[in-house]
């Protein structure tokens, strides 16, 4: 039932009710104001957009307050990276409510955000963070449609990771300090992450089969996914290396700090990055996560096929490996060139050319 009615006091009120029964009413000066309200809301009702007034009023900032209390049953890494990239959409889009914004102030958004110069990788992150708000909002009934999509984010960054030579990595080894040097054979050696490096603990290793089996990550907490956990076989010579600081320190941990306890990644990424600086050629930005490239080139190099490699590096999917290490991988044209030659000389009618 939908109706436009003049008050005594001149004042026209439009009502309606919505698929639930609700009633919704709406005071204007005039009837066209009054009856253009109505008109808005009876269209959205029949085209299932219409949401309650109450629901339409809510902010960017109050609905990401309420998300990020929802979101907190994430690791906290993972919670403290949302807070940072929320804190950034509400400086800027705070204040307007959800349902008014339009895909073409996302892209504006965007623009903005690259002018600040901020790296396009993190740009990417931003404007996905965003589109995940919006999702769950239209999930939770507070819009009708999410205003992120292809069209309003920016190219998604592709780049080419930066490969050490086998010199660079023994000479970033040797110039760590020796309670240290785990750190670089864990990660060029058996693709560990900086948190799983710090918290690899010595039951974790399996000294006498030569296998690694990662469980936790620093400080204590569950791995990112459940393919992390994939056992990582190391040779020999790399185990009894391994070995070195549990044999001297006694120590609970792989690697630890100068007085033989463990160490938090902030620790162990200081003094990588004072190792690297007396690197020659390394650059600037050169990290620990970067030695797992090096290892997924070891592996590729030794002519290992694509699952494999997705394995030893604990990819959850073939196409993450092949999208980060597809260049890599030799060129095969003269292997397909000369797989199709042997076809057609198999051929009884093949061309004389070609014999």
């Amino acid at each position: 039932m939908a109706s436009v009615k003049q008050r005594p006091d001149g004042v026209w009120r439009a009502r309606y009710r919505d698929e639930t029964g609700r009633e919704y009413s709406a005071h204007r000066k005039t009837k066209r104001e009054a009856q253009a309200w109505l008109d808005e809301r009876t269209a959205e009702l029949v085209g299932g957009t219409h949401l309650a007034p109450a629901k339409a009023r809510v902010t960017v900032g109050e609905w990401a307050e309420t998300w990020l209390r929802g979101y907190e049953r994430h690791r906290a890494s993972t919670v403290r990276q949302a807070r940072v990239h929320v804190r950034v959409i509400v400086e800027d889009l705070g204040s307007r409510p959800l349902r008014d914004v339009r895909p073409s102030e996302v892209r504006q958004w965007v623009v903005q955000l690259a002018a600040r110069d901020y790296a396009p990788s993190y740009v990417y992150a931003l404007h996905r963070r965003l589109s995940q708000l919006f999702a769950d909002a239209q999930h939770d009934g507070l819009v009708a449609k999410n205003p992120c999509s292809r069209r309003t984010s920016p190219a998604a960054p592709k780049q080419r990771p930066y490969v050490a030579t086998t010199d660079q990595v023994w000479a970033l080894h040797d110039a760590l300090p020796e309670h240290f040097r785990p750190v670089v054979l864990l990660g060029a050696f058996a693709g560990l992450r900086v948190a799983e490096i710090a918290a690899l603990r010595v039951e974790d290793v399996d000294f006498m089969r030569g296998v690694i089996t990662p469980v936790i990550q620093y400080p204590a907490e569950p791995l990112k996914t459940e393919i992390s956990k994939t056992p990582i076989p190391i040779p020999p010579d790399l185990a009894v290396m391994l070995n070195a600081n549990p044999v001297h320190w006694g120590s609970s941990t792989i690697v630890v700090g100068a007085f033989g306890r463990p160490v938090a990644p902030y620790t162990i990424e200081t003094a990588f990055k004072d190792a690297r600086g007396v690197v020659a050629g390394l650059p600037e930005g050169f990290r620990i996560h970067d030695l797992r490239h090096y290892f997924a080139s070891l592996l590729i190099a030794a002519g290992l096929d694509i699952k494999t490699v997705q394995a030893r590096l604990r990819h959850a999917s073939a196409k993450t490996t092949l999208d980060t290490y597809g260049h890599m991988w030799p060129d095969r044209d003269e292997s397909s060139r000369a797989a199709v030659v042997a076809a057609l000389r198999s051929t009884p009618a093949a061309p004389k050319a070609v014999r």
